[in-house]
């Protein structure tokens, strides 16, 4: 079973539409992580740091999938709230090659885990 076979399963998908929100810090690869999932007809060659955040539609293993992309610069970080009662599921993105930036993302993840829906 790959990742994207395990997410459905594990956020319980019998319907065939999906919101996901993309989110971490900037520069973390979100929006690399994001184009793997699409079909290869629609992934992007070159892929530009998000400003805000972007939408995209597309269609994996028989799920339609509305990503939502958010910038994770900190001045934009406080947006993510906003999209956690209308998605099915999340995917934090963590680059492991900045440990200094770890400590940044650790807490990243605990303010949303933390956060009441």
């Amino acid at each position: 079973m790959g990742l994207f076979d395990k997410l459905a399963y594990s956020l319980g998908l019998k319907k065939r539409e999906a919101n996901v929100l993309v989110v971490g810090l900037d520069n973390a690869g979100k929006s690399t992580v994001l184009n793997h999932f699409k079909p290869e007809d629609q992934r992007s060659t070159e892929v530009v740091p998000t400003v805000g955040y972007s939408v995209e539609k597309f269609k994996a293993k028989n799920v339609g999938l509305t990503a939502f992309d958010m910038s994770g610069h900190n001045r934009y970080r406080n947006l993510w709230e906003a999209y956690y009662k209308d998605c099915q599921g999340i995917i934090f993105v963590v680059d492991s090659s900045e440990k200094l930036r770890l400590v940044v993302a650790k807490d990243e993840l605990d303010s949303m885990l933390q956060h009441p829906l």
